[in-house]
């Protein structure tokens, strides 16, 4: 097992996210205990588990731990109970995420600390109900979550400093990139980012401005690739040439105030809209299952991320210290 990972993991709910977990802490050696209702979980949550283990082993360029043991059960007292860590990723609706864990905290040790995978309910919220409400956090990842480091770390209004740097060091300890936010907000940082750009594809898809494809395409060939490594905030001081940051708002400040977004704004999801969006993304996959989206994804990840590593930096960076946990003693 990989240091500072816990024993036995408590999963609520195996959905795609879920699913994702269970592959990340399985595969750093912890057993995994996961509650989900679906009669058909422990399928999906064994070919996700198929797929990462595949991807996994290709990034991971050592030796991992001893597989962990998933086991699928049908109430939250049996994932909770024995849990030294708890990850909650059912739906998101706050009703039964509150549901979940009141129930989950009333069975764990008040020293489990819980984690909800919510993309943007504030953890003050979540925490209404609990038993030692204090140790609930939120831990947003990313999709697929065995592979993409980054995860969201965002402390409740009840949250203790101690819970907090407890969920820190076992996202890190399972190869991932927390990021602790200082206070709760709707949608924390990643995801109104994203929300922001997926309001403006849905206007170029709308107004007939461009197809799904193009909407990826654009950004695939382009920002996208500078995104894996730099963001947004440094590419643009580069931009700016010897002026930095200041010389670059001077340029494209006023251009803020230009109508070139309608960010604010969404095209009504008519009927014509959504078929118009579904006919365009089977067109995308050209056939392919999802299965096999799965896999390519998963492959062309690992290569952007091997070689990012040979230089040392961003997403290539957490691989390398990750590596470094597991056992490698030389660069």
């Amino acid at each position: 097992m990989a240091e500072g990972v816990p024993g036995t993991i408590g999963l609520l709910g195996g959905g795609v996210i879920g699913g994702g977990w269970a592959a990340r802490f399985a595969l750093n050696g912890a057993d995994v205990v996961l509650f989900d209702p679906d009669p058909e979980a422990e399928r999906k949550v064994g070919e996700v588990l198929a797929n990462a283990r595949v991807a996994v082993t290709r990034l991971v360029r050592v030796p991992l731990p001893a597989e962990g043991r998933i086991t699928i059960v049908r109430t939250v007292a049996e994932a909770a109970e024995a849990a030294d860590f708890i990850q909650e990723s059912a739906p998101e609706r706050l009703d039964l995420k509150v549901s979940l864990l009141s129930e989950a905290s009333r069975v764990a040790g008040r020293e489990v600390v819980i984690g909800s995978s919510t993309s943007g309910l504030l953890p003050s919220l979540l925490q209404e109900g609990m038993t030692a409400p204090e140790r609930l956090v939120v831990g947003h990842p990313f999709n697929p979550v065995y592979l993409l480091p980054l995860v969201e770390v965002v402390p409740g209004r009840l949250t203790s400093p101690d819970a907090t740097e407890t969920a820190r060091a076992i996202y890190t300890a399972v190869g991932m990139r927390p990021l602790v936010l200082g206070r709760e907000i709707d949608g924390f940082v990643a995801d109104r980012l994203l929300e922001a750009l997926w309001r403006e594809a849905l206007w170029l898809v709308n107004d007939g401005v461009a197809t799904m494809e193009q909407v990826d395409d654009a950004i695939r060939f382009g920002a996208g690739l500078r995104w894996s490594f730099m963001g947004t905030m440094l590419t643009y001081r580069i931009a700016g040439g010897e002026g930095g940051m200041r010389h670059f708002m001077e340029q494209f400040g006023p251009a803020l105030q230009w109508p070139w977004t309608k960010l604010m704004d969404v095209p009504e999801l008519t009927d014509d809209l959504l078929d118009t969006m579904a006919r365009q993304s089977d067109e995308q996959a050209a056939g392919a299952s999802i299965r096999e989206l799965e896999r390519l994804r998963d492959a062309c990840l690992v290569s952007v991320m091997h070689g990012l590593a040979e230089q040392d930096y961003g997403a290539g960076a957490v691989l390398r210290e990750y590596e470094r946990g597991l056992g490698l003693t030389s660069d």
